[in-house]
């Protein structure tokens, strides 16, 4: 495809180099590595053995000593028996074992599943299920939710305690799930230190290039939640698109406080830093009150932050103006920045918040704004190797540089498909002009740079502090509930965590006035991760239909949105 002359006259293909804000002199394209993304490890541990990999409550980590502690979990995983292209699950807290898990599956050859901390006993269950998982990689305080599945569908654990890995030095308190009293021990678990000790030799590298690598769960507007299937060439891509849009390397100390289990965390943060060799700041559980202290300790140059963090810590306590001098860039996605704090940023400290996009069907990254020109409320410009289009959402037309359609996206990046889900598949990725593209589900535009925009989500999604919550899978829970007759699932705003899950209910008629709004929440709490779960409860006598007797999810979203605009005069 070739490059259009400009963005006003026909749809932008390419508004990543052509664009005025573009880096003078950056390429319009960059190498697709080919080998196994553990690779990235093995050279960076070849390249700086004795450099600062990770920080963590006092501890500090190099990189030799991270490439020995994988290669040794990985000798243990293949002596279980993991043969090449097994899956792996991974359940655990932002932490050293998770970063040496994640490159352990890669270095022995198998794929890993990442699952949020947060899923329930029956969440896990279905992952495990539909992922085929061998193995799971598991923190102490999630093990009761394993119960039973050693011997069945697993066949062990690696068992994780947090504290093993932290240092003495406690000015950084330690979460509770630190300092908890360590739980039973759990048939067929292996603790993670007493795998590494065995010091088993690792198999041979087998897998790379387009072989999968990791299969990350996104919720679908329907039914359960599907794995995209992301191989070693794109992750390793994402990761080295993004060390050279943020210009990074060895120098670089990168905060890893977005949960590892999001592909924002887990490329962005971890992924990149180990690509160029740069050092990760790690903590278990966000505490802001602690952030002054490892900023000012560690003097952090690259913080991803959701716009609630950035916040919390300007309100943090032992918060000064020295905790950001050796900042350089401060980055986020998944909702926007508040154009006061914003402010703020710039004109205290000179920090331009810079804004990303992507998707788990992309591993992360699509978009993201030029370091030198960010414009706020922005996705940014299609990176490296990257297209980008809007179209009409019905008949998926390209449609004029600034008119608004969904956004697809094109590049090395998106994933190959759905995992076991043909029709799925099908369904979002289509052929136009000769690309493969990706429907994102988003509603937005191109403006005259090249740079696009969201102004609405086509998908029904609902999102709750930048973590997705689909509608249909919180409504086919709470359909488990006797009493429930009919059931609407809508967002509602928030003033901290942007969107929260409102449940609009009509019960059966003998449970009128026998169920609170707390039992269908408490009921939520024992299906669903925490974020899923209902906030607020409405009932009704009878729901709204469509024209086609749906429910009419849309008019009660808009009802509510009204009503909150409403009560804060907005």
């Amino acid at each position: 495809m070739t490059n259009q002359a400009s963005f006003d006259t026909c749809h932008p293909f390419e508004t990543g180099p052509q664009s005025p804000l573009w880096q003078p002199g950056a390429p319009a394209e960059i190498a697709v590595p080919q080998g196994n993304l553990c690779d990235t490890l093995i050279r960076s541990a070849q390249a700086f053995p004795e450099s600062a990999a990770m920080y963590y409550f006092g501890a500090r980590y190099d990189y030799a000593r991270l490439l020995a502690d994988v290669e040794r979990l990985a000798g243990f995983l293949s002596a279980r028996g993991l043969q090449p292209g097994d899956r792996v699950l991974i359940d655990l807290q932002n932490s050293p074992q998770y970063v040496i898990g994640f490159y352990a599956i890669l270095r022995a050859n198998g794929i890993v599943v990442p699952v949020n901390p947060m899923n329930t006993a029956e969440e896990i269950g279905y992952f495990i299920e539909d992922s085929g998982a061998r193995m799971a990689i598991v923190g102490e305080e999630l093990l009761d939710r394993f119960a039973g599945l050693v011997g069945g569908p697993l066949s062990g654990l690696v068992r994780v305690r947090y504290r093993d890995m932290a240092g003495d030095d406690r000015e950084e308190s330690l979460p509770p799930v630190m300092t908890a009293p360590a739980p039973a021990p759990v048939e067929g678990a292996t603790d993670m230190m007493e795998a590494i000790a065995m010091n088993l030799p690792a198999p041979g590298l087998v897998r790379a290039g387009a072989d999968l690598a990791i299969l990350p769960y996104s919720s679908g507007t329907t039914g359960r939640p599907k794995a995209c299937t992301h191989s070693h060439s794109a992750s390793a891509f994402v990761a080295k698109a993004q060390v050279m849009w943020y210009r990074l390397d060895r120098r670089s100390v990168m905060t890893s406080f977005m949960p590892l289990f999001h592909v924002a965390g887990m490329m962005a943060s971890m992924a990149t830093a180990i690509y160029c060799g740069a050092a990760l700041i790690l903590m278990t559980r966000w505490n802001a009150e602690a952030v002054p202290t490892l900023f000012r300790r560690h003097r952090p140059s690259w913080w991803s932050a959701a716009p609630t963090m950035v916040v919390d810590v300007l309100a943090a306590s032992g918060f000064s103006d020295d905790c950001f001098e050796s900042l350089k860039v401060v980055t986020g996605g998944g909702a926007s920045m508040p154009a006061a704090v914003a402010a703020r940023l710039r004109d205290r400290w000179g920090l331009v918040f810079c804004e990303g996009y992507g998707l788990t069907e992309t591993i992360s990254a699509t978009h993201i704004n030029a370091l030198d020109h960010p414009k706020p409320q922005c996705l940014g410009l299609p990176i490296y190797n990257t297209h980008s289009l809007v179209v009409d959402p019905e008949t998926l037309v390209p449609l004029p540089q600034g008119e608004l359609g969904e956004i697809l996206i094109s590049g090395p990046q998106v994933t190959s498909g759905y995992w076991n889900r043909p029709e799925a598949t099908a369904e979002t990725l289509v052929g136009i002009e000769g690309r493969v593209w990706l429907r994102s589900g988003d509603l937005g535009y191109a403006d005259e740079d090249g740079c696009y925009f969201i102004v609405d989500r086509i998908k029904r999604m609902i999102n709750v502090s930048g973590f997705k919550v689909w509608p249909a899978e919180c409504e086919m829970l709470l359909y488990r509930h006797p009493a429930v007759h009919e059931c609407a699932v809508i967002s509602v705003p928030d003033p901290r965590k942007g969107e929260i899950v409102r449940a609009v209910i009509a019960l059966h008629a003998d449970s009128v006035g026998k169920v609170s709004e707390e039992d269908i929440i408490t009921f939520a709490r024992g299906l669903m991760a925490a974020y899923k779960v209902p906030r607020q409860v409405e009932f009704r006598t009878a729901l709204p239909r469509s024209g086609t007797r749906k429910i009419d999810w849309r008019s009660l979203q808009t009802e509510a949105w009204a009503a909150a605009r409403k009560d804060t005069g907005s």
